[in-house]
């Protein structure tokens, strides 16, 4: 039995105005090789100049992910050559990179990060028709590489970490963190062992979602399990992970140890992290998930659309903006997740394009809490609360919503308990899901004008009194 271990490498792009280095717009979407220019490319007699964005964008990263803080940073050249490489070289970090000694807490364990450095993207290869074209509006891109300790052995928490890690880093707002569009990118490090040493690591780079790290990390386990018990000696190599066969591909060996030739840029001074910069990264710091699911939990909303709403970043942002107020949580979180978002995915449209303005939400969720709307009602007028200016009363005048008086649902829920009394003995027998039942035949005699809520108070009392 063999015990797998895993480090992961991972590449974050940040959301910048300008590339880390130069005054280029940082816009890959942009037409190709239009966000370029000489520092870029390297020209003779250029000098790159430090965004000072990235320097805060980098540190408020440390923050959220409990990095030490290096205090004294400089940068370096990697020295190597490639296509994708204009300048025959990259600018990074590699003996003082600006966090050491960070951590994700996973719930159920921690996992470890050995370092964080700052470096810039390469150019963009696109392989077509046996040709290979670049797009030089990647090169100069602000990354951060995030590089974890080798203490994963599992493809099942590898992938939760990289969830965590792309929640905790969404959530600063220093990337938007899509990985399916390459602006956050993992590599993995696989090797397998019978004893507490470590096994011959074998790289696979090109993996193009967290679900394919998973794949990838499982076929090498199971590829390097057979190798050894043939006899065979695992190879220590770079491969790439071909997303249509589900498998890994060797693309080179590894040599003794690459010579990458870093020295010092000598263009760029050391730079001295202060104080008061870490106090200005912990005091721009959002909330951050964990914090928001303790917060919601505490409003009333339940796990289910609490994870929905982490998942769903501007949805969360749009509520966290009521945190302050008396709105009913639960109720409002089941309006964004339910008719509010199928209405937003329907017309392609986000939340903050609408027109749902605080007193419209509020004024919406008091409604439904009072009994003046039921569910039906809402969806007869979400359209007009959330593409017109009309408030919600004049939305209720315009469709002559008249909400039933509570003798009215009395009436109605007798009725289908007279009708229906082989699921009263059942709720009273202890069937609990009877009631459900119940409430569900007495909105359909209601003709959907009833509000549930009500309903399920009323209907308990009156078969609680009998």
């Amino acid at each position: 039995m063999y015990t797998p271990t895993i480090g992961i490498e991972v590449h974050v792009e940040l959301k910048t105005n300008k590339k880390v280095f130069s005054h280029a717009k940082n816009n890959y979407n942009d037409k190709a090789n239009t966000n370029v220019n000489e520092v870029d490319m390297a020209f003779p007699g250029v000098l790159p100049i430090v965004n000072k964005e990235v320097i805060e964008k980098s540190l408020m990263a440390c923050v959220a992910l409990n990095f030490d803080i290096n205090r004294h940073i400089h940068f370096d050249r990697k020295n190597y050559y490639y296509p994708d490489l204009p300048k025959g070289y990259q600018i990074t970090q590699d003996k003082t990179p600006i966090g050491r000694n960070g951590s994700i807490d996973m719930g159920d364990k921690t996992i470890t990060i050995e370092r964080m450095h700052i470096e810039e993207d390469t150019c963009k290869s696109i392989h077509s028709n046996g040709m290979t074209l670049l797009n030089f509006n990647r090169a100069g891109v602000p990354l951060i590489e995030i590089v974890s300790n080798p203490v994963i052995h599992s493809a099942n928490d590898a992938m939760k970490y990289l969830e965590k890690l792309r929640e905790i880093l969404l959530y600063t707002g220093i990337s938007d963190c899509k990985i399916e569009e390459g602006s956050m990118r993992a590599d993995v490090n696989v090797s397998i062992s019978k004893d507490s040493t470590l096994g011959t690591k074998v790289e696979v780079k090109n993996i193009g979602s967290i679900k394919d790290v998973g794949i990838a990390i499982d076929y090498e386990i199971e590829r390097q399990t057979k190798e050894l018990d043939k006899g065979n000696t695992i190879i220590p190599e770079t491969r790439k992970y071909d997303q249509a066969t589900k498998t890994t591909i060797s693309m080179r060996k590894k040599e003794v140890g690459n010579d990458y030739r870093y020295f010092p840029e000598p263009d760029i001074p050391f730079i001295e992290i202060t104080e008061d910069m870490i106090k200005k990264a912990k005091e721009d710091m959002p909330i951050l998930p964990d914090e928001i699911r303790k917060i919601y939990s505490s409003k009333g909303i339940d796990e289910i659309n609490i994870e929905k709403l982490i998942n769903n970043k501007e949805l969360s942002d749009y509520l966290n903006t009521f945190l302050d107020t008396n709105l009913n949580f639960k109720i409002a979180s089941n309006l964004l997740l339910g008719d509010i978002s199928f209405y937003l995915n329907k017309n392609d449209i986000s939340i903050n394009k609408t027109k749902l303005t605080k007193e419209k939400l509020l004024d919406l969720t008091n409604n439904i809490v009072s009994g003046k709307l039921s569910s039906k009602n809402v969806k007869d007028i979400l359209e007009d609360v959330l593409s017109t200016d009309l408030s919600i009363k004049e939305l209720i005048d315009k469709y002559n919503i008249v909400s039933l008086s509570n003798e009215e649902i009395e009436k109605i829920i007798l009725k289908v308990l007279d009708e229906n009394k082989e699921s009263v003995e059942d709720y009273k027998n202890g069937k609990t899901n009877a009631i459900k039942f119940l409430i569900g035949m007495a909105i359909k005699e209601s003709k959907g004008m009833a509000n549930p809520q009500i309903v399920n108070s009323m209907l308990m009392d009156i078969l609680n009194k009998n």
